[in-house]
C-alpha cells in the first residue's frame, strides 16, 4: 500500500447534509453559505473582515489591486516577495502591472529581513509574506521593517489556517491576509479561499471587485424587498472570483474539525523530528519559538534530494517539493543568483506525507527509508 503526499479528509456525510441544504434551496451561488462561512471565519480567526473567493490566487491579486488602487500605486511599482513559493504567489504580483522583487529566505524558508531590507527602493510597495508550511519564520521582524518604511503587508497565509502566535490567529496584524481551501490544504474544499483586510473599506471594495464590479450582488438584491432588485450600479470592470454556496458548505463542517486535524499534524511533526533529529546528513526545517503552527508540510533538507525522492517512491512512498526556486522559471529568469539561499533550498528541500491517514507506523517506516538513503 502507498503512502502519498496528500490525500484530504472529508467528512462526506456531514458535508452532504450542508450541501443538500444548498441544493434544496437551489440557492449554489454566492448567498446565505457563503455568507455563513465568512461569520464563521471571522469568528474562528478573530479578523474583523473576511470575503470567500474561489482561490487564494485571485485573492492575492485582488489584495494587490485594492491596496493599490486606494493607496496610489502605479504600474512598474515593486512588490518584495519570495522565489521559495507556488509559482500563483508571484503571478499575482504580475497581473496587476507590478514587478516581482525576489528576496532571499533564511533557514526557516520564509523571508529574510536582511534580505528584504537590502532589496528596499522608492518604488518598494509591499512586501509579499508567504508562511511556508504554516511557519510564520521571522515575521514579525518583517512586519516591523514595513510599518518602519511605509510599506504595505500582504501575508500569504495559503499554508496557514489554524496557525496562532501567542493565542492570536495569523494575519491580525497584516493589511491583507489570504488563506487557501484548495483540495490538499488543512481545510480543504474543491478550490477556495478568503481574503481578509484590515480595512473596512478594503473589504467593501473587494466584494464589488470580485463580483464584476457591481455593487450588489445577487444574494443581496434577492434579499431585498420590493421592485427594485434589478438596480444596480456598475462601477468598474471587475472580475468573477467569488466563492459559491457548496464550496462554503464544505468549508462550514471542515473548519469544525480544523483545529482537531491540525493538533494531528503537529504530532506528526514531533514524530518525524523523533526519528530523524540528530542525523548528519538529514536538515531539519526549524519552527518559530512560540507559535502553534498548522504545520500543513514537514520538511527535510538532504544532497541527495532527486536520489532520495526515486528510493521512497521504489517503496511505495512518494513525498514532494515545495517549491522550485522561481527564478529557474523562464519568465522570473530575472531574479536568477539573487537568492542563493533559495536556491540551495530548492535542490534540498523535500515535503514528506502530512495527511490525517498517516499513521505512527508510516512516520516510522518514512524516517527509516530516510535514514537509510540520505546523504
Amino acid at each position: 500500500m502507498s503512502i502519498q503526499l496528500f490525500v484530504p479528509k472529508f467528512r462526506v456525510e456531514e458535508c452532504l447534509v450542508e450541501i443538500r441544504e444548498c441544493l434544496e434551496k437551489g440557492w449554489t451561488g454566492l448567498g446565505f453559505k457563503t455568507v455563513a462561512f465568512e461569520d464563521a471565519w471571522k469568528t474562528y480567526t478573530g479578523l474583523p473582515h473576511a470575503h470567500f473567493l474561489n482561490s487564494n490566487t485571485v485573492g492575492l491579486q485582488l489584495a494587490l489591486e485594492v491596496l493599490g488602487r486606494r493607496l496610489g500605486w502605479e504600474e512598474g511599482d515593486e512588490v518584495i516577495t519570495t522565489p521559495l513559493t507556488f509559482v500563483s504567489s508571484n503571478h499575482a504580483v504580475v497581473y496587476n502591472g507590478f514587478k516581482a522583487v525576489f528576496a532571499d529566505v533564511d533557514d526557516s524558508l520564509c523571508l529574510d529581513p536582511q534580505s528584504i531590507a537590502a532589496k528596499i527602493t522608492d518604488r518598494t510597495r509591499a512586501v509579499m509574506f508567504v508562511g511556508l508550511g504554516g511557519n510564520t519564520g521571522r515575521y514579525a521582524e518583517v512586519l516591523k521593517l514595513c510599518r518602519e518604511r511605509g510599506i504595505a503587508m500582504i501575508l500569504d497565509a495559503a499554508h496557514m489556517a489554524g496557525t496562532r502566535v501567542g493565542g492570536r490567529h495569523v494575519g491580525y496584524d497584516a493589511d491583507a491576509t489570504v488563506f487557501s481551501f484548495q483540495a490538499v490544504k488543512n481545510l480543504p474544499t474543491a478550490d477556495s479561499g478568503m481574503i481578509c483586510f484590515a480595512n473596512e473599506e478594503d473589504d467593501a471594495e473587494v466584494r464589488k471587485l470580485s463580483w464584476l464590479g457591481i455593487n450588489k450582488d445577487t444574494y443581496a438584491r434577492t434579499a431585498a424587498q420590493g421592485a427594485y432588485k434589478w438596480m444596480y450600479d456598475v462601477e468598474r470592470v471587475g472580475y468573477k472570483f467569488h466563492g459559491n454556496s457548496i464550496m462554503a458548505a464544505i468549508g462550514l463542517v471542515q473548519l469544525r474539525y480544523l483545529d482537531q486535524d491540525n493538533a494531528y499534524r503537529r504530532q506528526l511533526a514531533s514524530w518525524y523530528r523523533g526519528y530523524l533529529s540528530g542525523a548528519k546528513n538529514i536538515k531539519l526545517i526549524p519552527m518559530t519559538a512560540g507559535i502553534e503552527s498548522a504545520t500543513h508540510l514537514f520538511q527535510v533538507r538532504v544532497s541527495n534530494r532527486d536520489e532520495l525522492m526515486l528510493a521512497l517512491n521504489e517503496n511505495a512512498v512518494y513525498p514532494g517539493v515545495h517549491y522550485r526556486d522561481n527564478t529557474e522559471y523562464t519568465m522570473y529568469s530575472y531574479g536568477k543568483g539573487t537568492c542563493p539561499n533559495a536556491a540551495q533550498a530548492s535542490s534540498e528541500i523535500l515535503s514528506l506525507p502530512m495527511h490525517m491517514g498517516v499513521t505512527h507506523a508510516d512516520v516510522k517506516t518514512i524516517a527509516e527509508l530516510i535514514l537509510k538513503y540520505a546523504k
